[in-house]
Formats: C-alpha cells, sequence, structure tokens
C-alpha cells in the first residue's frame, strides 16, 4: 500500500531498532501533553521485538527519507495499542495513512487507549470518527495517569457498541454476584445485619472511591449506583434468612 512518498508494509525484525527510536522520540516530543516514558531505550527495544513476535505490526517508511520508519502502528485482536509518529514527520499524512490502515484491517472497528492529557491526540481521532468512551484515574497503567478508552466503531456502529455493552454487562454481572456474596458474608460479623444494620457513612466512602475510577459517573450518581446494588444484596440475604427460619429453602439473589 502506498502513496508517492510513503509506503506502508508489515515490520519486519529488522525495523525493531527503528520502531523502538521512534518511539521514544515520539513520547519525548509529547511531553507534557504525555506523562514521561515509563522505561529507558534498551527495554523498549525488548518490548518492540517480542511485540514484533506476536501482534501485527505495521510501518510506514518515506521514500524521500531513504526507507526509515516515520511511523508505526500495533494491531492485536480489536485492539490499536500504539500509533507513533517520528516528531519531524508529523502533520504530513503519515498518522492518517496509518489510521485508515487499521481501519481496513478492522473494519468491524476496534478500540485503543490514550492520556486524557493528550488533547492533540484526542483531537486528531476525534476528527477521524473514532469516538470517547470510559475514563479512568490512570491507576491501571504504568505511568498512573488518567486515560480514556476511544472507539472507531467500523462499518457497524451499532453492532460494534451493543457487542460492547454485552461483554460488559457479563462482567457486571459477575461482579454484581460476587458483591452480593460478600454482602451477605458479613451481615453474620455485624452486631445487626441486613438494612437495620446500614453504616451510610461506610456506604460514603465507599462511592467516593469507587468514583475516582470512574471518574465520567461522579460520588452522586456513584451513590445512587451503591444504594441500588446494596438495598438488593440486603433484600436477598433478608429473604434467604427469612426462608431458613421458615424451614424453607433460602433463596439466593
Amino acid at each position: 500500500m502506498a502513496t508517492e512518498e510513503l509506503v506502508l508494509r508489515p515490520a519486519t525484525d529488522e525495523d525493531a531498532r527503528g520502531i523502538a527510536g521512534l518511539h521514544v522520540a515520539a513520547r519525548r516530543a509529547a511531553e507534557p501533553a504525555m506523562p514521561p516514558i515509563a522505561h529507558p531505550a534498551e527495554e523498549v527495544l525488548g518490548f518492540v521485538e517480542r511485540t514484533l513476535a506476536h501482534d501485527e505490526v505495521w510501518v510506514a517508511t518515506g521514500n524521500a527519507s531513504g526507507g526509515a520508519v516515520v511511523g508505526y502502528a500495533v494491531l492485536e485482536d480489536d485492539w490499536l495499542h500504539s500509533l507513533y509518529v517520528a516528531p519531524a514527520h508529523q502533520g504530513t499524512g503519515v498518522g492518517s495513512a496509518l489510521l485508515d490502515l487499521a481501519k481496513a484491517r478492522r473494519p468491524r472497528g476496534f478500540a485503543l487507549w490514550v492520556f486524557a492529557s493528550n488533547e492533540p491526540a484526542r483531537r486528531f481521532y476525534r476528527r477521524r470518527d473514532l469516538v470517547e468512551l470510559e475514563h479512568t484515574d490512570g491507576s491501571a497503567n504504568e505511568e498512573r495517569s488518567p486515560d480514556l478508552r476511544m472507539a472507531w466503531p467500523g462499518e457497524a456502529p451499532m453492532a460494534f457498541l451493543r457487542a460492547g455493552i454485552d461483554a460488559v454487562d457479563d462482567e457486571i454481572a459477575v461482579l454484581l454476584a460476587r458483591r452480593q456474596a460478600l454482602t451477605a458474608a458479613v451481615q453474620d460479623h455485624k452486631e445487626r445485619g441486613g438494612h437495620a444494620g446500614r453504616d451510610r457513612e461506610r456506604e460514603r466512602v465507599i462511592a467516593e472511591r469507587m468514583a475516582r475510577h470512574a471518574p465520567g459517573l461522579g460520588a452522586d450518581r456513584m451513590a445512587r449506583v451503591m444504594d441500588a446494588v446494596i438495598s438488593m444484596s440486603l433484600d436477598a440475604w433478608e429473604k434467604r434468612r427469612e426462608g431458613s427460619a421458615d424451614g424453607r429453602p433460602g433463596e439466593v439473589g
């Protein structure tokens, strides 16, 4: 795939050093919009070598620069893990060409992570039909910097987004079952169990802590969510206990 001055091709092992050098240079040039890179150059090279062995990696090379790597992208399943352009070639269409390639390779859609502070990258993706999804507090990334997931919803956006909703709903169901079981177990260790023994101050602290992981919701909305979760968990515990007291099988909610 080529234009007059740009060639996109699958990366080879021989590209590892060029990709690693580009990555380090692009990250450093992006500061302070991006937090400082978390690894020294030699570790980045090792990471790139492992990535080449397992993921789909594409490079952009410039005819005018003697075939040097001027950008690269990494795809794995429905994720665009990386898209970086050499500082001297930013704004020349390299990033757009790599993103268009990713869309062609993943027509059903893909997602990626971007630092919340990296407004230039967010603007670049928004202008090319990517949407911003959940924001995080950054506790799951190495830099501990708030980030957000963006997605290109592909040729059938409704199907892509609904598939994401279904996957999240399944995760929520598993976590709700775990939360309900733990809520039930702790009642036997409280002075008063069930709704009568609710600790509203603790629930407020829980909501505030959880809101830090989901800043898009905020503490007030999270408090309402957790009030419903705790109420239904206690309802299930009390109903099961009443059933046991009557000699009937207890219902597990």
